[in-house]
């Protein structure tokens, strides 16, 4: 099984299992994380997603070169995840732990929170094979990390360690790979407690609003306030509060 999904209660567990290629993607691993991404959009019953990659070694070396260019010289029509990720409202959690490279590094980047273990090592090695990061990596990394350094990482392939990238802000947490898992569903469980169409919303209107003047960002932001504003969950969630007690969310 070249990707593991799993689901526990409201969180998804993505893990890509090909070790024995550093968790490098060949077509069929694309092809499948697109379809668990898809299933995860679909069903109402998980709010969080963590995305890591088997083993300690990386949590994706990128593309499987040999197998998809090498020994088969591209695939037609190959379905790859990043449309389907960058669509969701629901928050994904990259769990890194160890390589995040190529592709590996651009479905990182598609994630919209970062943890990585303390061995991790980031870089977008397409410009040494003669291409362009064709999965977000020209796009996203400028926008994440100064420009500066995102071009330099672009330009020469050059990798970077996980405490060069807490600073620069690619990741936002590093912590000693036997902790990963546990910290990332720390933040699983808080995102769990808060409304689900609120966090969906608010990841949509965030990340739109990226692309936006602030005051079309703002105009944005009061469309989602009032149509949360008509939801049950807002109604609940202001009964709650006034009760002293948990809400008990619909999603509604």
């Amino acid at each position: 099984m070249k990707v593991i999904f799993e689901k526990k209660g409201p969180v998804a567990y993505v893990t890509i299992n090909r070790p024995e290629v550093l968790n490098a993607c060949d077509f069929e691993t694309y092809t499948r994380l697109t379809d668990i991404w898809s299933e995860f959009r679909d069903d109402p019953a998980l709010r969080v997603a963590i995305f890591t990659g088997t083993g300690e070694r990386a949590f994706c070396a990128g593309s499987d070169i040999k197998s998809n260019y090498v020994e088969r010289r591209g695939a037609e029509g190959a379905r790859v995840p990043y449309p389907v990720m960058l669509e969701l409202t629901k928050p994904i959690i990259a769990a890194i732990n160890g390589h995040a490279n190529g592709g590996g590094l651009e479905q990182a980047l598609a994630c919209d929170i970062r943890v990585a273990a303390e061995h991790a090592q980031f870089g977008l090695g397409e410009v040494r094979l003669g291409w362009l990061p064709g999965g977000g990596g020209t796009q996203r990394l400028p926008r994440l990390i100064p420009l500066g350094r995102a071009l330099e990482m672009l330009y020469t392939g050059k990798r970077i360690d996980a405490q060069d990238a807490l600073r620069l802000g690619l990741v936002d947490y590093v912590v000693p790979m036997p902790q990963l898992i546990a910290r990332c569903e720390e933040i699983a469980v808080e995102i769990c407690k808060s409304a689900p169409l609120a966090v969906q919303r608010i990841k949509q209107v965030a990340l739109r609003g990226l692309d936006l003047p602030l005051a079309e960002g703002l105009k944005l932001e009061q469309q989602g306030y009032q149509w949360l504003t008509k939801t049950e969950d807002a109604t609940e969630g202001a009964r709650a509060f006034a009760e002293k007690r948990p809400p008990n969310w619909k999603g509604k």
